[in-house]
C-alpha cells in the first residue's frame, strides 16, 4: 500500500564521528534533536547507537513515513540550528544515508529472513 503522495516508508542513518572529549555535548544535542523529531509529522521511531569498536562513531537511525517528510524535517530551521551546534564536535562532516524497505510479497518489511 502506498502512502499519501506515493511515498514509501524509509529509514535514515546519520553517521557521526565525535571528537574525543565532546561525547557528552554530542549526546545532549542528539537528545534535543530526537525530542524535536518526535513532534514532526511523519516521524515513526528512532534510536542512537555508539560503536563498540570505534568510540568516535555514533549512529542515529530513524524511521519516517516517507522521504518527503524526512526532507521537510531535515531542512527545518530548528534542525539546522542544532546541526550547526553539532558540527564543531565532529571529526568529519556527518554522513546521511536514506534507505527504503525491501518489498516481499505485498508488504514492505525490514525483518525478512531468507533461509
Amino acid at each position: 500500500m502506498q502512502k499519501k503522495g506515493g511515498g514509501k516508508m524509509i529509514r535514515v542513518i546519520v553517521e557521526r564521528h565525535c571528537r574525543p572529549g565532546k561525547e557528552a555535548e554530542l549526546e545532549s544535542l542528539l537528545v534535543e534533536l530526537r525530542c524535536m523529531a518526535t513532534k514532526q509529522r511523519g516521524y515513526i521511531s528512532g534510536e542512537t547507537l555508539k560503536s563498540v569498536s570505534d568510540p568516535s562513531l555514533w549512529l542515529v537511525i530513524s524511521t519516517w513515513i516517507d522521504a518527503d517528510m524526512w526532507n521537510k524535517w531535515k531542512t527545518t530551521a530548528e534542525r539546522l540550528e542544532i546541526a550547526r551546534k553539532i558540527e564543531p564536535l565532529l571529526i568529519a562532516p556527518e554522513k546521511i544515508s536514506v534507505f527504503t524497505f525491501i518489498k516481499r510479497g505485498g508488504a514492505e518489511s525490514a525483518h525478512t529472513i531468507d533461509k
